[in-house]
């Protein structure tokens, strides 16, 4: 199990390369990326801010809880923080399971953690200035499902 959280970008490719591999166990790898994305078409910039350790400690806890609920033999979450432009990877998921069902629900869990429950702070910059990203309450609906 790894857990990072980096300012610099990450090469999905080779982090998916050997995810998963060698476990004779292993009959399903999911993998997630998510891309900072502009929904208005005026976003210049996203700035995430984190608390180091406890960010880390945090996403641990749960990505923890996913292997031990599922019985994975691997999972990886990278997480980004600083400033990201729309098109850049923010984050990874991958999980490495016996069955499929299993593989996909626990990417599905540790999303939508990270998405409504990690400790990062969003701020959107654009021609108006900048705003913080509020709660959505369809990333809430989403993690009560678990």
């Amino acid at each position: 199990m790894r857990v990072r959280v980096q300012a610099e970008p990450f090469d999905y490719g080779a982090e998916c390369a050997g995810f998963g591999q060698g476990g004779r166990d292993v009959g399903a790898v999911v993998t997630f990326l998510g891309v900072v994305r502009d929904d208005k078409g005026t976003l210049a910039r996203m700035e995430i801010e984190h608390y180091p350790g406890m960010t880390e400690k945090a996403i641990a806890a749960i990505a923890e809880e996913a292997r031990t609920r599922w019985n994975l033999a691997d999972v990886l979450v990278i997480h980004r923080h600083g400033a990201l432009v729309p098109g850049e990877a923010i984050m990874m998921v991958a999980t490495a399971a016996r069955h499929r069902v299993a593989a996909f629900a626990a990417a599905e869990f540790l999303m939508d953690y990270l998405k409504s429950r990690a400790p990062f702070w969003k701020k959107e910059f654009g021609p108006d200035g900048a705003e913080w990203v509020a709660a959505k309450d369809d990333d809430e609906d989403a993690l009560r499902r678990w």
